[in-house]
C-alpha cells in the first residue's frame, strides 16, 4: 500500500460530514460569500462558519476577502490528493478484475500479449 499524500486524511475527515460535501459542491462552480453559503442551509451561520473553517484547514477551500465579506471557492489542488488516492484504488480494482477474468478463462499474461501483438 502506498502512502497517502499529505492532507488526504484531513480532507477525508472534513468531507465525511454531508453539509461540508454540499458546501464543496456549491463553491465548486462559483465563488460564494459565507452569507450566500449559509443562506442555502437550515442551520445557523455560526455552524456554517465552523464547517467553512474545517474545510479551509483541510486545504479544500480557498478564502479571500472582499471588503468585509469572505469569499470561498474550492481549491482544486486540495482535491488532488483525494483524486490520486481514488484513482489508485480504481486502477487496482480494475487490475484485480482483469486478473480474475483471465484466470477464469485460463489466460496467462503471455497469451494475452500474443493476442494483442
Amino acid at each position: 500500500m502506498t502512502d497517502k499524500a499529505p492532507g488526504v486524511d484531513e480532507a477525508l475527515r472534513a468531507m465525511a460530514e454531508p453539509r461540508r460535501r454540499a458546501i464543496l459542491e456549491l463553491v465548486s462552480g462559483e465563488e460564494l460569500s459565507a452569507g450566500d453559503i449559509a443562506a442555502r442551509f437550515d442551520v445557523s451561520r455560526t455552524a456554517i462558519s465552523q464547517h467553512l473553517t474545517v474545510l479551509k484547514d483541510a486545504g479544500l477551500l480557498a478564502e479571500r476577502r472582499e471588503g468585509t465579506r469572505r469569499i470561498y471557492r474550492t481549491r482544486p489542488e486540495g482535491i488532488d490528493g483525494l483524486r490520486d488516492l481514488l484513482d489508485g484504488m480504481w486502477a487496482s480494482s480494475l487490475d484485480v478484475a482483469r486478473q480474475l477474468v483471465e484466470a477464469e478463462h485460463g489466460l496467462t499474461d503471455d497469451e494475452e500479449v500474443n493476442r494483442a501483438g
